[in-house]
């Protein structure tokens, strides 16, 4: 059983926000959450300042999948989109993910370059090339611990059924969770929870396609890794614009403090004792 598994199992369903950084991943930990989930959309945005739409690479995400995982010290799930590529590609992204540190990745079915699951106009792979990617993924992790996510965006593209078809044939050929991107109505969600082998991703994008339910609910339906993966980018960038726009016009951040992390809690967030500590030792020898 992988450590992703043992953690659901344990929490039932899990809520999860989407992080993109090792700030935000230390910040997730520290708010107790037993894995972290690492989102595409928000390492495009934050890396990048570009959407969603197959800009970032294979090297990027892996890149920052090392400095999130070498950040924490619970197991980093990461979007690893469509495996940037075919079969051989997604072989090769699961072994560099590995090799990053994290404990498992999604992979979809969409055409190479991809685009967000709730934007309009994606196009899909044949079933076959999907499942290839998905053996691929399956092989290269051979009895290592690591935790592999079927995701489809059939159902915008060849309907609901299709898309419940393809995560079920990727979960018998090995894969561990199963994940219908983008189900437009809580009855979408229910007959996913009913016809999909756990266990089950839902996605929650606050405007997205999906209609925002809670833990409780999801949970009732089936699903027992929920994910809000643009929550805290879409918090993070309203603050930053209010503040940018407030020292803009009054030329001071006096009177936003209460909006503020101080000085010394930020300081102990990202561990400056410890590192002083680190110095004083090697210092005396």
């Amino acid at each position: 059983m992988t450590t992703i598994q043992r953690i659901l199992d344990h929490h039932g369903a899990l809520a999860l926000p989407g992080l993109f950084d090792a700030l935000s991943a230390r910040i997730a930990q520290r708010a107790g959450c037993p894995m972290d989930f690492v989102s595409g959309y928000s390492v495009a945005a934050t890396a990048l300042g570009e959407p969603d739409l197959g800009l970032l690479t294979q090297t990027e995400i892996v890149a920052q999948a090392r400095r999130i995982c070498k950040s924490v010290e619970i197991p980093v799930l990461v979007d690893a989109d469509t495996g940037y590529g075919n079969a051989l590609n997604a072989y090769r992204t699961v072994e560099e993910l590995i090799d990053a540190g994290a404990a498992g990745c999604f992979l979809e079915d969409q055409v190479w370059p991809k685009r967000c699951g709730h934007m309009a106009d994606k196009r899909i792979v044949e079933r076959g090339e999907y499942l290839e990617r998905i053996r691929a993924a399956v092989a290269a992790r051979g009895d290592r611990d690591f935790f592999i996510v079927a995701r489809s965006d059939a159902e915008a593209v060849a309907g609901l059924d299709e898309a419940i078809d393809r995560v079920g044939a990727a979960h018998a050929l090995g894969a561990n969770a199963c994940f219908v991107e983008a189900p437009g109505s809580r009855d979408q969600l229910a007959e996913i929870g009913r016809r999909t082998p756990g266990p089950r991703v839902a996605n929650m994008i606050e405007g997205g396609k999906t209609p925002l339910l809670s833990r409780e609910v999801l949970g009732e339906m089936g699903f027992q890794l929920i994910l809000y993966p643009l929550t805290g980018l879409f918090g993070a960038a309203r603050a930053m614009r209010d503040l940018c726009a407030r020292l803009m016009a009054d030329g001071t951040s006096v009177g936003v403090e209460d909006q503020l992390m101080d000085f010394d809690s930020f300081n102990e967030l990202i561990g400056v004792e410890e590192r002083l500590e680190l110095v004083r030792r090697l210092q005396q020898g």
